[in-house]
This record gives structure tokens, sequence and C-alpha cells, in this order.
């Protein structure tokens, strides 16, 4: 049919003639057709299969999504700008929407030798899907590689090595990459990642990491001006640095140095203030929130809890709790029902109620109604996933603040009596809606 629709399109013959031509195909051509389209659908299936077992996605999905869709007039899941008008209010929430449906990388991701490997050791299960770990081996291709990786051995070794799908066979690889070059930053940081089997071992990892680092970024920030290739370079090397720096910062949170951890962090986001996206405000967040530094909370959510800015359950969440801090450790239904709610109490219930219509999951987390498992890789925004992220790392700052669980649990009851499910009742974005709990 497509021979046939090709030489309707070159000579565009008349009806009569088109006629004449379909009547003096033989049932051999139709035969012969049947035929090669079939070898060609076998070969692309064939190489579907050779590229999804080696880049871990469809060739033809990624083609589609980053290529064709933009040329017939796909949406870009980007998130919202600032500034939108009435009139294009349902195009900016629908991208919203959109927004909120991609999977984003959990800010406070464990390590895999030190902290997942445990559980697996342990229970002998898998604590990662392999959907999970596949969109993580798709973040290191992405931030741990660029096109001049052919120009130094040493980052040839580590493109492939980001690939592979075996623990043992990436650990291999990464010492190879260091018998090739001993200042090969990326390879420290998969030994870091996957090999060390303590958050001490993983530190010394970052920390050969960082000095690796620093001196190719140094370089890369020379070559910059030159082409695109060193931009690419630069790009590359400024990922890697503010990985490790970031990663260096949660070892010092989780050996107890949170003042250093801070510290890290706060210079992180001063250093590269255009990294926003990566969300190191969270990581900030959590440990302020652990040395109890609540006017510093509040000075971070005034700056990123922003209607420009991607929301999260954690910024949403913290707001809550410090509403809920300044109420909660006198606070009782029965007198609010007799007396009525004070202004503080209206501020608290209201920033609950924000914090619920943002993910209606977290708070039988934080109640302890639904079991906490380990917090998986990436997360989707608004959805369980969020909820388990958010609850593994922020139940103990709810618990260390008196009564203010209890206001979690009076309010959110509250919300939750709707003839419609809650999701609905804050118009929760259908791509979420499978995800929620009946």
């Amino acid at each position: 049919m497509f021979f046939v629709l090709l030489v309707f399109i070159v000579k565009k013959p008349a009806a009569a003639d088109l006629t004449v031509f379909l009547s003096t195909l033989t049932p051999k051509f139709y035969v012969a057709l049947t035929g090669t389209s079939s070898l060609i659908s076998g070969l692309i299936f064939i190489f579907e299969w050779w590229y999804f077992q080696k880049y871990g996605t469809s060739f033809i999905e990624q083609v589609s999504v980053s290529h064709l869709r933009p040329l017939i007039g796909g949406v870009e899941n980007s998130p919202p700008v600032p500034g939108f008008s009435a009139n294009n209010g349902e195009n900016e929430t629908n991208r919203q929407s959109l927004s909120e449906c991609k999977v984003w990388r959990n800010p406070l991701n464990l390590f895999r030798g030190a902290e997942y490997s445990r559980y697996t050791w342990v229970t002998g299960k898998e604590p990662l899907t392999y959907y999970d770990m596949n969109l993580s081996a798709q973040d290191h291709q992405t931030f741990f590689t660029c096109d001049t990786d052919s120009l130094r051995p040493s980052d040839t070794v580590m493109q492939k090595a980001w690939r592979e799908r075996n623990p043992q066979a990436r650990i291999k690889a990464a010492y190879q990459a260091l018998e090739l070059n001993n200042d090969c930053a990326t390879a420290y940081v998969l030994l870091a990642e996957e090999e060390a089997t303590t958050i001490i071992d993983a530190e010394k990892y970052f920390k050969q990491a960082l000095k690796a680092g620093e001196t190719v970024y140094r370089k890369s920030q020379h070559c910059h001006p030159q082409n695109s290739q060193h931009e690419a370079q630069l790009r590359r090397d400024t990922n890697v640095l503010v990985y490790v720096k970031r990663r260096l910062a949660m070892c010092a949170r989780k050996l107890g140095r949170i003042k250093e951890a801070v510290k890290i962090m706060r210079d992180l986001m001063k250093e590269f203030p255009l990294l926003s996206m990566l969300n190191i405000h969270e990581n900030l967040l959590e440990a302020l929130l652990e040395l109890q530094a609540y006017a510093d909370v509040q000075a971070v959510l005034a700056k990123y809890d922003d209607i420009s800015l991607p929301k999260s359950a954690a910024i949403c969440y913290t707001a809550a709790l410090l509403k809920a801090r300044a109420v909660s450790d006198r606070f009782s239904p029965e007198t609010a029902s007799r007396r009525g709610l004070s202004t503080a109490e209206i501020n608290a219930v209201e920033a609950i109620h924000r914090a619920v219509e943002f993910n209606p999951h977290v708070p039988k987390y934080l109640l302890e109604m639904k079991s906490l498992i380990l917090p998986p890789e990436h997360i989707l925004k608004r959805g369980d996933s969020e909820a388990v992220a958010y609850a593994f790392f922020h139940l103990q700052h709810w618990k260390r603040i008196e009564g203010a669980l209890n206001l979690l649990h009076c309010t959110w009851e509250g919300s939750h009596c709707f003839v419609c499910p809650v999701e609905e009742q804050y118009g929760y974005p259908t791509c979420l809606l499978s995800s929620r709990d009946d």
C-alpha cells in the first residue's frame, strides 16, 4: 500500500489509470509486499529489543517524545512560569497538572550500598523497583556523561559503567577507570554510592571525588568559551561537583554533623543559584528542622514557597508544621468548638488544609495509619511515593512538636468529610488519581 501511495503521489494518475494499475497487480506482489513488511517489522523489533537492553528505554518512544511531539504541537512537561494572565489561566492550569505528573529525583534518596543494600541483606528483598532503578540509570547518564568523554579513556569507561545493569559490573568498571586515571571523580561517585557499606566509607569516597571534581571543574571553566563541546563538558563537570557536595552534606547530616551539613548546603545554593530545580532547599529544610532552627526554616520557606516554583510536600507540610507549632501544645478540639478558633489556630488549620490539598496521602503516614517503607529514588509529586519519602524523614520532626500530630489529625479528619474523594474535591490531577487510596 505504501508503494501504491508513492506512485499516486509522484505521478498523480487519474482514477481510471489507478484502477488499471491495481488490476494488473498479481498475488505474488501482495505476497512479496507482506513478506517485506514482516521483515522490516522484525528488524525494527530486534533493534528495539537491543536498544532497550542497552539503554533501558524504547528508541521509538524516546524519539517520538523528544523530537516528534514538539513538531506536532505537543506540550512540554515543564513547570509553570510566573506572571500568567486571566486569558491563559486555563493553559497554565493544564501545564501545572503536567508538571505534577512528572517523575522527580528524590532529594533525600538513600545510599544504595550503605542503606538500601542493608535492607536486602536483612530481608532478602529488593527495596527498589526495576522502574525506579532504570530512571536512576538514565539520570546518571544525563548528569555524569557528555560528548567529550571519548577524549578521556577513564570517562569512556565510566560512560559504559553507568549503562551497566549489574552492580558488580559497574563497580568493576569504576576500578578500571581509576586504573586509567586516579582522579576520575565519577568513578569515586559510583563507588561511594554502591560499594561503600557504611556512610563513613561513602564519605571517604565522596571526599576523593570532590578533590578530583574541583580540579576538573576549574579546567573546564577556563575552556568554557572555546566551543559547544567544552560547554557540554563544563555542564557535566558542574553536575558532578554539585552532586558530590550535596551527597557530602547528606553524609554529614547522617553522621550527626548537622551544622556542617547546613553550611555545605547553604554554600552550594549560593554558589549555584540557578540549580534550584535540584531542590537542595529540601535537604536544607530537613537539616534545619533537626537543629530546631525554626526561624531559619521560616526564612527558607519565605524564599522557596513561591507560586513560580514547583510545590512539594516538604514545602507545604513544613509550612503547616511551623504554623501548627505556634498553637498545637494547647490546642483542644472541645475547647475550640466552644469558643471558636483563634487567629493563630485558623492560620494553622488553613496551612494544614493547603498541605493536604497538595498531597492528601501524607497524613496517613505521619499518623502511622500506614506503615512506612524505604523511600524510592524517584517520586511523583502529589502521589503516594512523595508521601512515603516525606514522612520517612519528617515524621520525627512532627513528633518533636507537642500536639502537632493531634492538630493534624483533627484537621485532616475534617478535610475528609466530603461526599467525593479528597483528591477530586481538591482538583487532583487525573494522571495521579490511580495512585490514591480509596
